[in-house]
């Protein structure tokens, strides 16, 4: 990871804003701490490099609104949000906006530094992406029928309980199956499964 890379923090929490740069600083991470969306959209044009960490939810401007507008400002900083449980539809849909990945409340200091890393280091590689959609595309077809709809169900935001409903089945038994989608798919956790959703190639 560049020495010169700086994590943008937005977080209207501040007790949270300080914790995750003080985990950083002790990981030898540079941050930068923001209030507020429209803080860190003020100083837009003149970002330095690196990622933005944001949450979700936010009084004013949420983390979704702040991912659509630094895409029509051009600004390129791959983007990581943070999610309460209650807001994983929010978050899935920030992913399709552009999101480099989620992180859901509570996470481990490891699974925070993991993902700022993967976001900084990221890089526009489109070899690398198509060969990554192929081998989503190859793992999905080894599903079977009701794997494919428990996996997108989840992976488009629902609940085990939502899916369950959707798809006229038990939550445990929704559970049992993502359990089977999570393991057949190699994906560790539950952004991981939204990611493939994204690589994959549209059916026809």
């Amino acid at each position: 990871m560049p020495a010169d890379t700086l994590v943008h923090i937005v977080d209207d929490d501040a007790a949270m804003r300080e914790s995750i740069a003080f985990l950083l600083a002790s990981a030898g991470i540079q941050s930068c701490t923001y209030a507020s969306a429209d803080a860190l959209l003020a100083g837009s044009a003149s970002l330095d490099r690196g990622c933005i960490l944001t949450d979700v939810r936010m009084p004013g401007m949420s983390g979704l609104d702040l991912v659509r507008e630094l895409k029509a400002r051009r600004v390129l900083n791959p983007v990581v949000v943070i999610t309460g449980h209650a807001d994983v539809a929010l978050a899935v849909e920030a992913m399709k906006a552009g999101v480099v990945d989620f992180l859901e409340k509570p996470f481990s200091d490891e699974v925070l530094l993991r993902a700022v890393r993967a976001a900084c280091a990221r890089v526009d590689d489109e070899a690398a992406k198509s060969r990554a959609s192929a081998a989503v595309d190859e793992r999905y077809r080894n599903l079977t029928q009701r794997e494919r709809e428990v996996f997108e169900a989840i992976a488009g935001g629902d609940s085990n309980k939502e899916a369950a409903r959707r798809l006229g089945i038990s939550p445990r038994t929704v559970e049992i199956y993502r359990a089977n989608v999570m393991a057949k798919m190699q994906a560790e956790t539950l952004s991981d499964l939204v990611r493939m959703a994204l690589l994959r190639t549209p059916p026809g």
